[in-house]
């Protein structure tokens, strides 16, 4: 495979402080993740790169983040990766999960699958959106607690989509129509394929678009229900358009966003006459239920 990663930098960081460390890393790789390493207390940014990163630039960038926010300076490791495929590695090890009444599993999970359960048949894959991450839990039981509220909609919309697991969740819980978008024509090209998978293509499509001003997006409006597992800025410079995609009563799902940016984010769609319905936070990350 050609452009494999070989290297990989890390630090470990305070979730309050993860965005601006981030940066470090943002012009270098377009590959920087996230993730737990001590629970509710330490996490790890980590570059992935094709060749060895340099690693003057990346210490004086990581140094000047930590004067910027007066905390002291974490320790830079810089590592070669074992060479392997990873995607076949996550695809065996990835285990059902629950998130109410919705279990996801790969196709490497046998049956029998427990009764009464929401199936989400999805593979590791190029896209993000597997259920594992918090904030696309916390979407599954948002739609989940909206569905034992036994609310209705005629179509639905997934910004962002990614594999398209939320859509596929809106269509198995309500067997109405709801269209995926993402800015990435692969996670198009996954979500089409787990529409397949899944049984799904009458009900769930997928398109590419950049913003919300997409023909088809602009088309089925205004949507019932809207999820949006995006990034904090990005959804706050997105309310008055997702808002008016909104129908009236209708419910907007917010996600990607840290417990600490919560504040900017809802002002933004409060501005817009959305009100805050319900909240799940599962640390450092948080969901947001609004209402029209």
């Amino acid at each position: 495979m050609t452009d494999a990663v070989s290297w990989s930098a890390k630090i470990i960081v305070a979730p309050e402080h993860m965005d601006v460390f981030e940066r470090a890393f943002n012009d270098l790789t377009t590959i920087v993740s996230q993730y737990e390493v001590e629970e509710d207390k330490l996490w790890a940014v980590e570059g992935l790169f094709i060749n060895a990163p340099p690693r003057d630039v990346l210490a004086e960038r990581v140094l000047l983040a930590a004067q910027l926010l007066n905390v002291p300076e974490p320790d830079l490791v810089i590592a070669k990766i074992p060479q392997k495929d990873w995607l076949t590695e996550s695809v065996a090890s990835f285990p059902p999960l629950r998130a109410g009444r919705f279990y996801i599993h790969g196709d490497h999970i046998p049956p029998p699958y427990p009764p009464g359960a929401l199936r989400l048949k999805l593979n590791a894959a190029t896209a993000f959106g597997s259920g594992e991450h918090a904030s696309t839990r916390g979407c599954l039981l948002a739609l989940d607690g909206l569905r034992k509220q036994n609310h209705h909609f005629t179509r639905g919309l997934d910004m962002g989509c990614g594999t398209a697991i939320l859509a596929l969740a809106m269509a198995k819980a309500w067997h109405r129509p709801a269209l995926a978008v993402d800015i990435d024509p692969e996670a198009v090209r996954v979500a089409r394929l787990n529409a397949r998978k899944n049984g799904a293509t009458d009900l769930v499509k997928a398109t590419v678009s950049d913003a919300c001003g997409n023909r088809q997006v602009l088309a089925t409006a205004p949507y019932g229900l809207i999820t949006a597992n995006i990034l904090a800025r990005p959804l706050a410079a997105m309310a008055a358009d997702l808002s008016t995609l909104l129908a009236p009563g209708g419910y907007l799902i917010l996600a990607g966003l840290l417990t600490r940016q919560e504040a900017m984010v809802l002002t933004a769609y409060r501005m817009q006459g959305l009100r805050l319905d319900h909240r799940y936070r599962l640390k450092p990350w948080s969901t947001l239920v609004l209402r029209k």
